[in-house]
């Protein structure tokens, strides 16, 4: 097995057609990355080409190849998603070209920080005019992330400059942070093929996390699980892929036809595909139209490998964006997307085609709203990169408490990350933990459990002989979108604060209770006195109801707490007996029965006192359900043991 973990940044070219990026690529690694037929025929990139660079000091970067051609500057918005380190390639007999200033729009803006300039074709030229074209880069990058880029002369002909390329980007990878670094696994497809004996091989460069043969992963959007049956970097098969490599992927149980260039590749669970993302976004204007961007328009919106149509709307009320200008947006796809927060975008125009601009990703799955109301706290916080203040604004906002699959949905990040930064916001005293796993801020657990008290002493006001009503009901009363298990946690956070008490599957409030509790105990009274009058010829609760004026609701809950209390013998929801009358008639039938008496009806009548097939029937069923007698036949005996 090959050993690329050194491996963890990708070199990506930019420029304008035919100013030498494959050559250059050619001569720094020996590949050639232009792999096609078409591509060695018409002497033009097509679409990405790869391969591996040796940076002389131990080091290796992947590099990704792309297109310089106007048609296909998708392709190079594919490419350069996953780089970490930008090879500019600009041609010293043509100088800066329009694919180049589209080119640097589109490294600047998916937030590419690192470059290097390759002045190629340098054998062309004189010095004097080499060094022309040297000052015109440096005044077009001054104003760019770019304006201490090195330019550096090179000749893919004569080799002239090429090791001084190398000593270049290997200086630069030094201090060059990687980009998409997480524990999770993600990677952006960008080929599919099929090798015979082997089943579906997906190629892309890996954002972040590591992959092994075995892993389980999802694909993205269909939400399809697969397996990794074998891991390849640069065409040698490994252990392990650290973020940050070219890799190809041969995939178990899914179809070649299943997956298309654009998907994902994710840890399963970690993404959840959106239709709408809220960013921080950018209008440049590569085309130099000069004209505003209005809002709401139509373009194609890329993000990794992929590009849907989508509309742009400005936040709070903007109208247009002038050439340079920025601001909040809502981007509402066509198509789902398995975006993340921090994740960077372009957008180009719809018709006819250019980058018009781009930015980054802040929440994946916002409101559909394009006024913020206060919001701009939690995107300002994740725009700065402190995603801990972000939710600790996020919390502030809210009028319900959240979990840490709510939050991880929200932004665009895993579950892991979600808790941690729940956790920490807890551990800061600034939010509380309830029970089920949600969190909120102490003021919003207040402010809901004073909803609750006040629903239940409404409720107490309305009828004060209940002694509560159910969760869900209440839940109806004062929070009737909100999810039952948070409801849950607040009423567990209202019975902790003494805002309220449960008892019999009821909630109600404490000093209302004592009331309504009363009132109960003076039912229980009333009924039991009836029943124990009518001895072992009860009446049904309808009946006893109406004999005795309680309410058939309060009647049930008196009946509840006398069964409780060993006062009455529930038979059925509709007919209870006097319990001190049942336990003497157990008595009788448990005496005879062991005489040998009969245990017919018929038989047992005089130790029942009598009474008729109407009440004897269910009594003996109930007296068989629990267990004191059993029945064959006709015959009951007692049971033994």
């Amino acid at each position: 097995m090959a050993d690329y973990a050194q491996t963890n940044l990708v070199l990506g070219t930019a420029g304008h057609i035919d100013h030498g990026k494959s050559s250059l690529i050619l001569a720094l690694t020996g590949t050639d990355p232009d792999r096609l037929v078409e591509e060695k025929k018409r002497g033009i990139t097509i679409e990405l080409g790869f391969a591996r660079l040796d940076l002389g000091d131990g080091r290796s970067m992947g590099v990704v190849d792309v297109p310089g051609h106007e048609k296909f500057v998708r392709q190079m918005i594919a490419g350069s998603t996953g780089i970490d380190v930008a090879l500019l390639v600009i041609a010293a007999d043509d100088g800066i070209m329009p694919q180049t200033l589209e080119h640097v729009a589109v490294l600047q803006t998916l937030g590419i920080p690192t470059c290097v300039v390759a002045l190629t074709k340098t054998d062309l030229c004189d010095p004097e005019w080499i060094e022309m074209v040297a000052d015109d880069i440096r005044s077009f990058l001054a104003n760019t992330p770019y304006a201490d880029a090195p330019i550096v002369p090179v000749s893919s002909r004569t080799g002239e400059g090429v090791e001084d390329v190398r000593a270049a980007l290997a200086e630069v990878s030094l201090h060059a942070e990687a980009l998409h670094r997480t524990e999770s696994m993600r990677q952006p497809v960008d080929r599919v093929f099929t090798i015979k004996g082997a089943g579906t091989v997906i190629t892309g460069t890996l954002w972040s996390g590591k992959v092994h043969p075995g892993d389980v992963v999802e694909l993205l959007p269909q939400r399809k699980r697969c397996r990794i049956r074998s891991v390849q970097m640069h065409d040698a098969p490994v252990d392990e892929a650290p973020a940050g490599n070219r890799v190809a992927l041969n995939l178990v149980d899914v179809k070649t036809d299943e997956v298309r260039p654009g998907d994902f590749i994710a840890t399963p669970g970690l993404i959840d595909p959106t239709m709408r993302f809220d960013a921080y976004f950018t209008y440049l204007d590569t085309a130099k139209t000069g004209k505003p961007l209005e809002s709401g328009v139509r373009m194609h919106v890329a993000h990794g490998t992929k590009e849907v149509l989508g509309r742009v709307l400005f936040a709070n009320g903007r109208e247009r964006l002038l050439p340079g200008e920025s601001c909040y947006v809502q981007i509402r796809l066509e198509e789902l997307l398995p975006v993340s927060s921090a994740d960077r975008f372009i957008v180009r125009t719809y018709s006819p085609v250019f980058v018009a601009g781009g930015g980054q990703i802040l929440l994946a799955h916002p409101r559909s709203r394009t006024n913020l109301h206060g919001e701009e706290g939690v995107l300002d916080a994740l725009l700065a990169g402190d995603r801990q203040e972000a939710v600790r604004c996020l919390l502030g906002e809210r009028e319900v408490p959240l979990t840490v699959l709510d939050l991880a949905r929200y932004i665009g990040i895993d579950e892991e990350s979600a808790r941690a930064l729940l956790q920490a916001e807890v551990t800061a005293k600034r939010a509380c933990q309830l029970s089920g796993g949600w969190y909120a801020t102490r003021s919003i657990v207040q402010r809901c459990v004073s909803t609750i008290e006040k629903a239940l002493l409404a409720f107490h006001a309305e009828d004060g002989t209940k002694a509560g009503l159910s969760k869900e009901e209440l839940r109806h009363r004062c929070f009737p979108h909100m999810d039952p298990g948070c409801f849950d946690a607040l009423i567990s956070a209202a019975v902790e604060a003494k805002a309220a008490v449960l008892g019999g599957g009821l909630v109600g409030h404490p000093t209302a209770q004592g009331a309504a509790q009363q009132v109960e105990r003076d039912a229980a009274e009333t009924l039991a006195a009836a029943l124990a009058g009518h001895g072992l010829t009860p009446p049904s609760l309808a009946e006893l109801t109406k004999e005795t004026g309680v309410e058939i609701a309060l009647a049930r809950r008196a009946l509840a707490r006398l069964r409780d209390e060993g006062r009455v013998y529930r038979v059925s929801s509709e007919l209870f007996y006097d319990n001190a009358s049942v336990m003497a008639c157990r008595e009788s039938i448990a005496e005879l029965l062991r005489s040998g008496g009969e245990g017919t009806i018929a038989g047992l009548k005089d130790a029942m006192g009598g009474i008729s097939r109407k009440y004897a029937v269910p009594l003996l069923e109930a007296f068989d359900s629990e267990g004191f007698t059993v029945r064959d036949g006709d015959v009951r005996k007692l049971r033994e043991g």
